[in-house]
């Protein structure tokens, strides 16, 4: 190659990259440049982390608040702070809590008053948030339901488990079992809120706490770091619970998820085959199965003198 094609090609490769690094650093002036209209349109999510301090506030502290009527020392430094830790991750967890606010206004009228007729205060309910967040949930350690009861606790509190049926996913008859749970813990420790934390790290747990320790209090007890957060947890979804708005939650009347609209059937023979009862009954085996969780295998198996109340969609 003649040396005079060589540097015109070196020419052109040179005035390339210059035009290339001309159109970058324009672009990159476009966007940085809050008032481009053209860049405005295409990217508010970046805009949005541009003015995020518009959008992050600290949290406005209660002065004063209880759990089942049993006060909350917010005077203690660290009593305070643990409790705004978990203000502050559940108001800004958005999608999360977002969708646990929505479920409240499904399942709070149905174990509400379960717990009411059971003798238990009403401030549990936010204990079943945290534990499931109001879901069929199945833990790691294989704990079930509404309030993530292990296989041996449930047949403890007289809840039929097998292949085909596991009363844990029925909302109605767990809540129950977990209100007889929690006052017995109750009886133990004459405390609803060391109840509340037994029910995550077990009585035993704080019963050796209390003697070795010493103390009485859950806000005294030095405990496993998930036993630390769990009340404090409980009692961030009361406050944000029972005042949405004033943690960012805005949620219109048509986005509250509504209750279950059902009827029952009293079965007290054998079903052979799910499927087709459903489809008899005029629905199908995923409404059947939404409707009544428990129902865990292809088939149901009714001794003699033994009965099932199955719910069927209304419509």
């Amino acid at each position: 190659m003649k040396t005079r094609d060589i540097l015109l090609a070196c020419g052109i490769i040179i005035l390339l990259i210059g035009a290339t690094a001309a159109i970058t650093f324009t672009i990159a002036q476009s966007t940085n440049s809050k008032d481009n209209s053209y860049y405005q349109s295409l990217r508010p999510d970046v805009l949005a982390f541009d003015h995020m301090d518009q959008f992050v506030h600290d949290i406005e502290f209660p002065e004063t608040l209880d759990f089942c009527g049993e006060s909350v020392p917010l005077d203690r430094f660290y009593v305070k702070e643990s409790l705004e830790r978990e203000l502050l991750v559940n108001s800004y967890l958005h999608a999360s809590t977002l969708l646990l606010l929505k479920r409240t206004s499904r399942w709070f009228p149905v174990i509400e008053p379960i717990m009411k007729a059971n003798g238990l205060p009403s401030d549990f309910k936010y204990l079943a948030m945290i534990e499931s967040s109001l879901t069929n949930a199945v833990s790691p350690s294989k704990a079930v339901g509404f309030w993530q009861f292990l296989e041996g606790t449930g047949k403890e509190y007289n809840l039929e488990i097998n292949k085909e049926v596991d009363m844990r996913y029925n909302q109605e008859l767990e809540t129950k079992a977990a209100c007889q749970y929690l006052k017995d813990s109750y009886r133990r420790f004459n405390s609803w809120t060391l109840s509340a934390a037994a029910f995550n790290c077990g009585n035993g747990r704080i019963n050796r706490t209390i003697n070795e320790q010493r103390v009485d209090s859950y806000y005294d007890m030095l405990l496993p770091n998930e036993t630390e957060r769990y009340v404090y947890r409980i009692l961030a979804l009361k406050l944000i619970t029972e005042n949405p708005q004033k943690y960012g939650f805005n949620i219109s009347d048509e986005g509250w998820y509504q209750p279950l609209e059902y009827k029952t059937v009293t079965v007290t023979e054998s079903i052979p085959d799910l499927v087709d009862f459903a489809i008899e009954k005029g629905t199908n085996l995923k409404m059947l199965k939404y409707y009544n969780p428990w129902l865990r295998g292809t088939s149901l198996t009714i001794s003699e003198g033994n009965s099932y109340v199955i719910k069927l969609p209304r419509e």
